[in-house]
């Protein structure tokens, strides 16, 4: 319990380093916890690199920012067979996909969906209908789903004793935007204990998932790296 009483305190505490990652077990399941303070550090989203041709993956995200490196990184949204992010994606200003209001097949049509927001010193989980009402601007975005937690409360098609279990990853967010939490499990789970984790544990009032079983992740404070299929949308700190 003191260990999940430090990390949530890690979560709101606006961290003065680049990345606090931690490895954390709750109801039986290991996870990876990444907190990034928006605010004072250089949180990005990434395609493609500067040739138009898809990074795909953290070692080529960093071959393409010569002396800078990331100091974390991890897949941010689903993507097409040919890298294309499915649902809305902005970076650098710049809309690459537009928004996907709609219901459609497999997770990503599971509303409500989200999309992740960033400004140079926020990051904000935003449900998609929302996000179309209030129109922020976004200097990166990417639309996933389905929604983890939504102002509080769990997706309402979750359930306890859900049967499809992955390697699932996501983000919350703080209610004051200043803070960004990014969670792999490390073991197959379902997308209630999932969803919980984010609002029992992390307290954030909305997260999202991003992907299962390509779910990867990269932090150097973790000794971690991991390898797998190419990537679409990847996000990440630059140190």
């Amino acid at each position: 319990m003191k260990r999940l009483i430090a990390l949530a305190a890690m979560v709101w505490a606006a961290p003065a380093v680049a990345v606090e990652c931690e490895d954390v077990t709750y109801a039986d399941t290991d996870y990876s916890v990444c907190t990034v303070d928006v605010a004072s550090e250089d949180l990005r989203l990434f395609l493609r690199d500067d040739a138009e041709n898809i990074l795909g993956g953290f070692r080529n995200v960093n071959e393409s920012l010569g002396a800078q490196q990331l100091s974390f990184a991890m897949n941010a949204g689903m993507y097409h067979d040919d890298r294309a992010p499915v649902g809305h994606f902005v970076q650098h200003g710049v809309e690459v996909m537009r928004v996907i209001p709609n219901a459609g097949p497999g997770n990503f049509g599971l509303l409500p969906n989200g999309v992740l927001c960033l400004t140079d010193t926020s990051a904000r989980v935003i449900e998609t209908l929302a996000f179309i009402d209030q129109a922020p601007t976004c200097r990166d975005a990417t639309q996933s789903g389905p929604m983890l937690v939504i102002d509080g409360d769990l997706h309402p098609r979750f359930l306890p004793d859900g049967t499809s279990q992955y390697i699932r990853n996501g983000v919350g967010t703080s209610a004051d935007g200043r803070s960004a939490v990014f969670v792999i499990s490390n073991q197959v789970v379902n997308f209630y204990d999932f969803a919980s984790f984010f609002r029992d544990v992390l307290k954030t009032p909305n997260a999202l998932y991003f992907d299962g079983k390509v779910s990867r992740l990269h932090a150097p404070v973790l000794g971690r790296s991991d390898p797998g299929f190419r990537l679409g949308p990847i996000i990440g700190v630059v140190e």
